[in-house]
């Protein structure tokens, strides 16, 4: 695979294979997303975050009084549900459900939800889909599962304290108020309910480059990511 050299802005790289598919996984505030986003903007290529589908599931069944651990019902809800996701907006059945979808109303749900193996088999298959063509996708299992022949596959680790930190700060920039031990307590859960789960559990693919974001600024993150898939794509 060889860079095609194009014009744009300062950084900004285009490949002869729209196909590719870049995977980076990564717990709770791991900071994939905002790495994903910016990875995806620098090699021009469509970013998805994967979690948003979950989350507008999670908020569906909540809204038609799904419970959280009827996992017939939510499965069946997730088959049905067109659930469309670009960049850091979703849409479900031709709705935007962007709006107030990182609500902590639905964060107790979220990782049971998400657990469900004909919940996850009904998004895999929309990841899958969407993802054709040539992606950066964010997640939790897109280098293991979703897309395990993908191109090129990280993995974002960083402690608990950082973690809390980056969760603290999104939800005050989005107005909430927050409790910081409530907060530890919650991104703990998540990551183990994930780590711990039958299905597609939380953990590098084998084949990932592993990068530890503490005290790491996102551009220094994203540049590594970028050197590392250009060293791979410029090989013979």
């Amino acid at each position: 695979m060889r860079w095609r050299r194009c014009a744009g802005p300062p950084g900004f790289r285009s490949f002869d294979r729209l196909d590719l598919i870049i995977a980076i996984d990564g717990g709770a505030a791991s900071g994939k997303s905002a790495v994903s986003r910016r990875v995806a903007q620098r090699l021009g290529l469509a970013y998805v975050d994967s979690g948003l589908m979950y989350r507008a599931i999670t908020r569906i069944a909540a809204e038609r009084g799904i419970d959280a651990r009827d996992s017939d019902a939510l499965t069946k809800l997730a088959q049905a549900s067109d659930v469309r996701v670009e960049g850091d907006r979703v849409w479900v059945d031709g709705v935007e459900r962007t709006a107030g979808i990182y609500d902590t109303d639905y964060s107790d749900a979220l990782p049971l939800i998400s657990a469900v193996p004909g919940v996850r088999r009904a998004l895999v298959e929309k990841q899958r889909a969407v993802g054709r063509g040539g992606v950066v996708m964010a997640g939790r299992d897109i280098g293991t599962v979703v897309f395990p022949d993908a191109d090129h596959k990280f993995f974002l680790v960083a402690s608990l304290g950082e973690k809390v930190r980056r969760r603290s700060a999104q939800m005050r920039k989005r107005g909430k108020s927050v409790d910081v031990e409530a907060m530890r307590i919650e991104v703990e859960a998540r990551d183990r309910v994930d780590s711990e789960r039958a299905v597609a559990p939380l953990r590098p693919a084998p084949d990932a480059v592993i990068i530890d974001t503490d005290g790491v600024g996102v551009t220094e993150v994203v540049d590594r990511i970028v050197a590392s898939v250009s060293a791979g794509s410029t090989s013979p």
